[in-house]
This record gives C-alpha cells, sequence and structure tokens, in this order.
C-alpha cells in the first residue's frame, strides 16, 4: 500500500490480537484445581462464547436496553454455572471469572506487530468490549495502544455503524483514512461497506476444533496479511 495510506490501523480485539478460548480454559482450569472441581471448562468456555453474539443482538435490536459487555457476559455466565450445577460458587469467585475477558493474552505476533504498526500509524482497538475490559487488558498483556475505542464510547455494538464512523470521527478522519484490522471476514464487510480500509490477518484456531469460517480472506481485502508482524512488513512499518 504505497498509496493512500490509512492514517489509523484499528483492531478487532477478541480473536483478532487475542486468544480468548486457551486464555479462559487454561485459567478455569487452573481455577478448578486449586478448588476441587471436576468440570468441562472447555465446554465452559466454548457456550460462554457462544452467547456473546445472541447477547448483544438483543442490544442492537432494541430487546434490552443498553448494556456493556462486563454485564452481557455476566448474564450469560449466571446463567451458565447454573446449568452446570455451578450457581454456588462464592460470588467473589463468579466476579473473578467474569474479569477473565480483561486477562486475556495476545497471540505471541500481537504485540511486536503492533509496536512497529505504531510507529507510523494511530493504533487502536475496535472493539464490542467496554473501556474498562480494554484497558484492563491493554495494561494486563501489555498492548501498545495510542487510544481505546470500546463499545460503550458509541452505545452500540459492531456491526452497527455508529462504531466504525464514530472512530473516524472521533479522531477527526474520514473513513478511508481509517483501516480496520480484524480476523473476522463479516467484521471487514461491514467496515469496507462504510468507507473504511480493511486488512486481514488469519487466527485460524480461534474457535479450537470449533472453527467453521475466518480460515482465510473471503475477498479481496486492501491487505491480506500472514500475521501481524506481516501485516507490519505489508504496511512499511
Amino acid at each position: 500500500m504505497e498509496t493512500e495510506r490509512p492514517s489509523a490501523l484499528v483492531f478487532d480485539v477478541f480473536g483478532t490480537v487475542v486468544d480468548w478460548r486457551s486464555s479462559l480454559i487454561g485459567e478455569l482450569t487452573e481455577f478448578g484445581r486449586r478448588s476441587g472441581l471436576d468440570v468441562d471448562w472447555a465446554g465452559l468456555v466454548d457456550a460462554w462464547r457462544a452467547a456473546y453474539k445472541p447477547s448483544m443482538d438483543r442490544v442492537r435490536r432494541g430487546e434490552q436496553t443498553w448494556t456493556p459487555l462486563d454485564d452481557l457476559h455476566r448474564a450469560s455466565l449466571d446463567r451458565l454455572l447454573e446449568e452446570r450445577g455451578l450457581a454456588g460458587l462464592a460470588e467473589s469467585d463468579k466476579r473473578w471469572i467474569n474479569l477473565g475477558w480483561h486477562r486475556l493474552k495476545p497471540w505471541p505476533d500481537s504485540v511486536p506487530g503492533i509496536t512497529r504498526l505504531k510507529q507510523r500509524y494511530i493504533v487502536g482497538p475496535l472493539s464490542n468490549g467496554n473501556v474498562a475490559l480494554l484497558v484492563d487488558m491493554a495494561r494486563h498483556s501489555a498492548l501498545p495502544w495510542d487510544v481505546v475505542f470500546g463499545a460503550d464510547l458509541f452505545r452500540r455494538y459492531k456491526p452497527d455503524p455508529e462504531t466504525y464512523l464514530g472512530v473516524a470521527r472521533l479522531l477527526r478522519l474520514a473513513p478511508a483514512q481509517v483501516m480496520l484490522v480484524a480476523a473476522h471476514n463479516e467484521d471487514l464487510a461491514a467496515a469496507r461497506a462504510l468507507g473504511l480500509k480493511t486488512g486481514f490477518v488469519p487466527r485460524a484456531t480461534e474457535y479450537g476444533p470449533l472453527q467453521k469460517k475466518d480460515f482465510a480472506a473471503d475477498q479481496p481485502w486492501d491487505v491480506v496479511a500472514r500475521d501481524m508482524e506481516h501485516l507490519a512488513e505489508l504496511m512499511g512499518a
């Protein structure tokens, strides 16, 4: 991209920048060992993630008033714990489990790649996570953001246009001066439809054995990279 380079790169976070599945399974497996609980933690994590989009869609359709992702996660967790006979966990343990989304670990290439990109571009997350979640995650995992765009800034969830266009508005940039980087083709399609540039980075193991899509780019996005460090190379950083 030697012409018409963007000024800012914003990143989908869950799955693109951080490995949510392995992070949560690892933490909960250790919690179960300490607590003497024999639980299918991988199954719990997969069910928890499966509740993510439906919970946001209820908000997007107006069936539920604006609710930050932390609170949607907690409501889904409470239901899943009850279904698995774990409703009797201490409230402090439930809070700690829910805050696992604040402690997610990055993919190995994320921090070095984004650090390189930061030398040339404004970098930040554009996530359905709330700002507090994203700030905690950045501090926990040394993510080198310049700015944090959480869904609660816009009171909308992706793929609502207010999220993508809100980034351009707050940065005082035209949509074409912003690139969304994501491992999810649908996210990129929504951004492109609003005039943003697009960068694809595959995360073929995001959902572990449950992965069914996003193994590769399904459109000719502006940039298609192997990982974040390759993206930095392609973007001249």
